[in-house]
């Protein structure tokens, strides 16, 4: 056998067949780690992204212990339609000539189909957790003799609002001898779960999280919140033919209202995110990847899914809370050496998160202003606001620029006269910092605007004020440095 590095694990001579004939020579750091306690029927606990070569390290197990009864044996729960498919047929190729018949249970398919498949016999199951737990209740699936439970990427399960049918079903399973657990990330959530399903497991953490970050254009637009829907337009503006967009927001609130703002402004796009039936998220990224739709707006778990080749255009609505999971985004486009492009919108309390992005990954995520209007295009689809929060500091002070300094007029004769001009109380007046010819005023938010378009109108002593809106200093007057 020329697959050397599999002889230690005195797999059965069908599967070291199989493994020879696909060429596999050495076994990936997890299986390595994993496969001889596995394969001994301990619990395993195993850390491992996809690409790692994780279902062999649980599809190999599985296989050398089922054998073809046509009872179910062993169950692989996953968290997505996608997945399940996956994990099957990378597993009916595993099992060569042994002849366990694989079935697999998901959603958005046709129920009463897949019953008569399982009536025809069935040694393992994949399946996502709702279409079992379905299929459980109508007593076509017997989870009794389950000897083996494999959970597959239980961070996203968990994500995913899984876990309590993930319960149901192992409660439903109390025959069974080996339960093995895969998972990218190990959030405390998981941690206490395995806690409960596993006995004395066996743990493997491999460096398989290790990031890489995507070589494409990455850039940044500083714009208040108000005005992040003006940006994305003009963003969406430069799509060309057969361009596809993924946007990401924090909330799930955020996706649906942001496809809601989009249409009223003659935009298609569709959301995805954790609160839709898993039917209907299927759906929609299957017609995604089908370029069905150009443009779509997800949340990070539910973007957890996407392994799409054709994305050219990433957009950050808004700054993710981890600065891992904005290399996660970006790295979306990009892909098999394609061009891609990354956008962050940054309002003034996401810098320092930009700042430590950066930092942390080495990246230059140059400033930039939105796109051009394209050819032909002579007007936003989106219109610009008037956005003063975005410019004001912590006080909520937004500061304007004068041409009226000390050499004209003294603080006080300054304030005076603009509190009389722009009927403005005291409070409404911060701090006036003078250089001989110009100075910067600060005025709330509130009376910011009004006081703009008064200055605008009005001269001192003959000459114009020539206001200029400043923006948001990166640290705010000194309040101690009042009215001299």
């Amino acid at each position: 056998m020329s697959n050397s590095g599999f002889l230690k694990f005195n797999l059965s001579e069908e599967t070291s067949k199989v493994l020879d004939d696909k060429g596999w020579v050495e076994p990936t750091e997890i299986q390595r780690e994993t496969l001889p306690a596995a394969l001994a029927g301990r619990d395993i606990i195993g850390q491992a992204r996809t690409g790692s070569g994780k279902t062999a390290a649980f599809g190999i197990p599985i296989i050398e212990r089922c054998t073809s009864s046509g009872h179910p044996q062993a169950i692989v729960l996953c968290p997505t339609r996608e997945l399940a498919v996956q994990v099957a047929e990378e597993m009916n190729w595993l099992q060569g000539n042994k002849g366990l018949k694989i079935r697999t249970v998901y959603g958005g398919t046709d129920i009463e189909r897949q019953a008569k498949e399982l009536a025809s016999g069935t040694d393992v199951i994949v399946g996502t957790p709702g279409r079992v737990i379905d299929m459980t209740k109508r007593s076509h699936i017997d989870l009794s003799g389950i000897n083996i439970f494999c959970l597959d990427e239980a961070d996203r399960m968990l994500d995913m609002g899984f876990f309590p049918d993930v319960i149901w079903i192992v409660e439903q399973a109390p025959n069974r001898s080996q339960t093995l657990l895969f998972s990218a990330t190990f959030p405390q959530e998981v941690l206490d779960a395995s806690e409960d399903l596993l006995a004395d497991p066996e743990q493997v953490f491999t460096g398989g999280t290790e990031i890489e970050v995507p070589e494409i254009e990455q850039r940044h637009v500083r714009v208040g919140r108000a005005n992040k829907l003006w940006v994305l337009g003009r963003i969406m503006l430069t799509l060309g033919e057969g361009d596809q967009m993924l946007v990401f927001t924090n909330t799930k609130r955020m996706a649906d209202m942001l496809v809601d703002r989009l249409d009223r402004h003659k935009f298609e796009s569709v959301a995805l995110h954790g609160d839709m039936p898993q039917n209907k998220r299927e759906r929609i990224l299957s017609d995604y990847r089908d370029g069905k739709h150009a443009v779509l707006i997800a949340t990070d778990v539910a973007a957890r899914g996407i392994d799409i080749d054709t994305i050219t255009h990433v957009v950050n609505y808004d700054l993710p809370d981890e600065t891992e999971a904005y290399v996660h985004r970006i790295g979306r486009t990009g892909r098999m050496g394609r061009s891609g492009v990354a956008w962050s919108l940054v309002t003034s309390n996401d810098v320092l998160q930009l700042d430590r992005i950066s930092s942390t990954w080495n990246l230059n995520i140059p400033s930039s202003q939105p796109p051009d209007l394209p050819k032909g295009v002579d007007r936003d689809p989106v219109r610009k606001r008037e956005d003063w929060e975005e410019v004001s500091d912590s006080f909520g002070m937004v500061r304007i620029k004068v041409s009226v300094g000390r050499k004209e007029a003294s603080k006080r004769e300054f304030s005076d006269w603009l509190k009389a001009e722009a009927k403005l109380p005291d409070i409404a007046i911060g701090d006036i910092l003078q250089e001989d010819h110009s100075a910067i005023v600060e005025i709330h938010v509130e009376k910011a605007g009004a006081t703009l378009e008064i200055l605008k109108r009005r001269e001192w002593d003959g000459s114009s004020l020539e206001p200029e809106l400043l923006d948001r200093p990166a640290v705010a007057f000194n309040r101690a440095s009042m009215l001299a």
